[in-house]
């Protein structure tokens, strides 16, 4: 399936991108020679190993850039949890410098950054639904409340019982 699209399941055709970015603990510039060489690396056999592909990465001085496709099955937090994990810890065992710099075994800072990247906007997606073409018009689209839209009338917490 090399140069496709999308990925495929038994039951699904799904595409999911994601842009991270995350940076070394205080800041410090140490991914440079070396180091980023070997975080490069590093990235990519956890990348493969996951079954997410490396679109496009850039190692700064003391942060990464990574936009990545993904199987629907690790979430974007599992992702970080994988590549940041992996990563320190193999270039702390690799690079005793790292290890005095970083007495806590934390290479890199707590957060992250994360966004979905895709080929169809927002605007497109909510004119796609709101023009869908079926026999019943009856239903609309149900996130917008318009002015003539009578009140929620759902039972309030007292009238369940």
């Amino acid at each position: 399936m090399p140069g496709e699209r999308y990925r495929r399941g038994a039951h699904t055709v799904l595409e999911l991108k994601y842009h991270f970015v995350w940076k070394t603990k205080y800041g410090y510039k140490v991914l440079r020679g070396e180091v980023g060489l070997r975080l490069r690396a590093l990235i990519r056999q956890v990348c493969e190993g996951q079954q997410m592909k490396v679109i496009r990465g850039n190692i700064r001085a003391n942060h990464v850039h990574l936009l990545v496709s993904a199987p629907s099955y690790l979430s974007p937090a599992k992702m970080s949890q994988l590549l940041k994990g992996k990563s320190s810890y193999r270039l702390q065992r690799e690079f005793p410098h790292l290890r005095k710099k970083y007495w806590g075994q934390h290479l890199w800072s707590r957060g992250y950054f994360c966004a979905t990247v895709g080929a169809v906007t927002e605007e497109q997606i909510k004119a796609y639904i709101e023009h869908q073409d079926e026999e019943d018009s009856a239903l609309e689209v149900w996130d917008e409340v318009k002015e003539e839209d009578p009140p929620d009338s759902s039972p309030g917490p007292d009238e369940w019982v």
